[in-house]
């Protein structure tokens, strides 16, 4: 229901943006994550998680006093409740925090620095512990393991192979091609090196139509991660869901496929919502800080509301995007390609793999079917150059958009962006 001001706050950057949905203008749908109430004692949860695992011992039994201990976590684009996971963690571990190193999955993403870790982790676990960024490039510091049943070559971080035991954390929700985030892609792409995360994001393996969201069983893709990560898996997983506030409304602990895969029907239920036929017009966000941090992450958004949106439609996202495009990686030089989409499908076809070739495919997919439109921090000329329209008043162009429908606009607002993944109920 919309409130009587039919005004729509949209998540972005730490706050949100505003939108009026006037009744008189366009038929609205506001698709929200179904409502789940945040753990009224996440710790005592969490203990009870890892002493009643799924499928495996309890984490006490796993783990020994002379262990070296990785704890692999998501890199600062993810919002994994580290603040809260990595002391609990400690405390759980029988060995001293001498012997444990946490590893930032980053994939091919950029080292965090150290305000970012500081504040992921809060400054004095920052600065008592061994946290270190995994750096997919390094050839000495990522392991060769062989090939995987699907001939990957399968080369992982140094630090977590040869650690005694290791710990995976994660947040689980839908991922637009992986089908849901957490488990075992935490390790692959997560601390994998270049090689292998270039084969888990090769152009025919994201082209695929199972590749998409909430598609676990049947999915190329996490087939092939599941493979590469089983030549060396984690010894323990904990997953979190969290509910639109980002507070913890769920605990998956225990092996890490099949926790994840628990972890994954509770996702798919609060955050999965069915609509009866497509819209002409939708406005998304990307969920706010710290996904809508880049351009890049905003696909994901973009992504979320063009599978509601009819061919010739237009999608608005209000992301934030305080850290640009962003400047590193290839995606803003592989949007840059050409005059328009096809011309950057045809480049990720045609080169060899770069990184974020997966990001400006899917994107260059989308714009083969529907306009989109971004209201940012980020330059015009920025936003321009990779083929999306810059937004300046978002309430404007909504009305604009809306208006250049014949007959009447039925519009869908995403105000917690991938959050939600809405799909068409008879597909």
């Amino acid at each position: 229901m919309l409130a009587d001001e039919h005004r729509v706050d949209v998540a972005f950057g730490r706050g949100s943006v505003s939108i009026t949905a006037d009744p008189e203008l366009a038929e609205w749908e506001v698709i929200r994550p179904a409502f789940e109430a945040a753990l009224p004692d996440p710790e005592r949860r969490f203990r009870q998680a890892i002493d009643e695992p799924v499928a495996c011992r309890p984490l006490r039994e796993i783990v020994s006093p002379r262990d070296r201990v990785v704890i692999v976590t998501s890199d600062g684009t993810r919002p994994v409740p580290n603040r809260q996971l990595i002391p609990w963690i400690l405390e759980s571990l029988p060995v001293p925090e001498s012997r444990v190193t946490v590893l930032l999955g980053n994939g091919t993403h950029r080292a965090n620095t150290d305000d970012e870790i500081a504040a992921m982790f809060g400054s004095d676990v920052a600065r008592r512990l061994a946290i270190r960024n995994h750096d997919a490039y390094d050839g000495s510091g990522n392991v060769f393991l062989g090939a995987s049943a699907c001939g990957t070559d399968v080369w992982l971080d140094r630090a977590y192979v040869e650690a005694d035991k290791r710990i995976l954390l994660g947040f689980i929700e839908p991922h637009f091609f992986a089908g849901f985030s957490g488990g075992p892609k935490g390790v692959a792409p997560g601390v994998a090196g270049i090689e292998t995360i270039y084969r888990l994001h090769r152009s025919d393996l994201i082209a695929d139509p199972n590749c998409t969201w909430g598609v676990l069983d049947g999915n190329p893709l996490q087939r092939e991660v599941r493979e590469a990560v089983a030549l060396c898996p984690p010894d323990f997983l904990v997953n979190v869901t969290l509910n639109g506030e980002k507070a913890i409304s769920g605990f998956y602990a225990g092996d890490y496929l099949e926790a994840h895969r628990r972890g994954c029907a509770g996702a798919r239920a609060a955050s999965m919502a069915p609509v009866e036929k497509p819209f002409q017009v939708a406005v998304t966000s990307n969920s706010g800080f710290p996904l809508d941090q880049n351009l890049y992450q905003a696909v994901k958004g973009m992504s979320a509301a063009a599978r509601i949106v009819e061919d010739g439609g237009a999608v608005l996202v209000a992301s934030e995007c305080s850290d640009g495009v962003p400047d590193h990686g290839y995606f803003a030089e592989l949007m840059r390609t050409g005059a328009g989409p096809e011309d950057v499908l045809q480049a990720v076809h045609r080169r060899e793999p770069v990184p974020d070739q997966w990001q400006a495919q899917t994107l260059a997919a989308i714009l083969e079917r529907v306009e989109v439109g971004v209201y940012s921090r980020m330059d015009r000329a920025d936003i321009e150059a990779c083929k999306l329209a810059a937004v300046d008043d978002l309430n404007a162009a909504l009305r604009e958009k809306i208006r250049a429908v014949a007959g009447g606009a039925r519009v869908a607002v995403l105000p917690d962006g991938p959050l939600t993944i809405p799909y068409l109920a008879e597909t």
